[in-house]
């Protein structure tokens, strides 16, 4: 099983905003992340576990993805309100347009056919890789870039 750990920032909302993964997959973290310069918060939450999915299919083998979210916006989007979109034609409750649809798209097709199993945690709660999920997000969002970790599990700190 892959577990991966993701987290959004803006800088203004919109202004300029970072995303972050850690992933980690038997004894092997890698850390990814990256920027726009102008963007929202909520963009950058599911840019985040779309680029880490996306680099997790690329270049892990797995049977199953544990996807770790601070984002209340991403987890009831994925797990309650997408397929409610799709069937009223990407249309909310209130019959408006859904923000973010094309990035809603790009997650429901890189999950499709993939076993993925979404969790909230808490965002600032003192969970360590979430706290470094959102120290990446937050330096490419002030235009900093971290230094990314890649290699064994137990050298990660």
């Amino acid at each position: 099983m892959i577990t991966i750990y993701t987290d959004g920032s803006s800088r203004g909302n919109p202004g300029p905003g970072g995303w972050g993964g850690v992933i980690a997959s038997g004894d092997r973290v890698v850390e990814i992340g990256g920027g726009e310069t102008h963007t929202t918060n909520n963009r950058m939450e599911l840019m985040a576990c779309i680029r880490s999915l996306e680099f997790t299919i690329n270049n892990f083998q797995f049977s199953k993805i544990q996807i770790h979210t601070d984002s209340e916006y991403v987890m009831k989007g994925i797990t309650e309100w997408v397929h409610n979109w799709q069937r009223k034609g990407w249309k909310t409750a209130g019959k408006r347009k859904v923000l973010n649809q094309d990035l809603w798209q790009k997650l429901l097709e890189v999950t499709e056919g993939k076993k993925v199993e979404w969790k909230y945690v808490a965002g600032h709660s003192g969970h360590s890789w979430n706290e470094r999920a959102d120290e990446i997000a937050t330096s490419f969002a002030d235009s900093l870039v971290p230094k990314l970790y890649e290699g064994p599990k137990d050298k990660y700190k």
